[in-house]
């Protein structure tokens, strides 16, 4: 199992990769300022999948991403 320090480091370079550094900060910010309620968000985000869709997406990019080279 992974620490959370290193879960930490890898979500900020995916925020970054995706975003870029001023957004994925605005993000975090986001997050941090508003009551966030992750089920609400990801119920409005992604409205027509369920938990389960998701969560076997986010194994397979784990995946793929396990295989690319650092």
């Amino acid at each position: 199992m992974r620490s959370e320090v290193e879960i930490a480091y890898d979500g900020m370079n995916v925020l970054v990769e995706k975003l870029g550094m001023v957004e994925a900060e605005k993000f975090i910010s986001m997050i941090h300022r508003d009551s966030f309620d992750y089920t609400e968000w990801r119920k409005k985000l992604w409205p027509d999948k369920t938990v389960r869709e998701i969560s076997r997406e986010a194994m397979e990019y784990r995946r793929t991403m396990d295989k690319k080279p650092i």
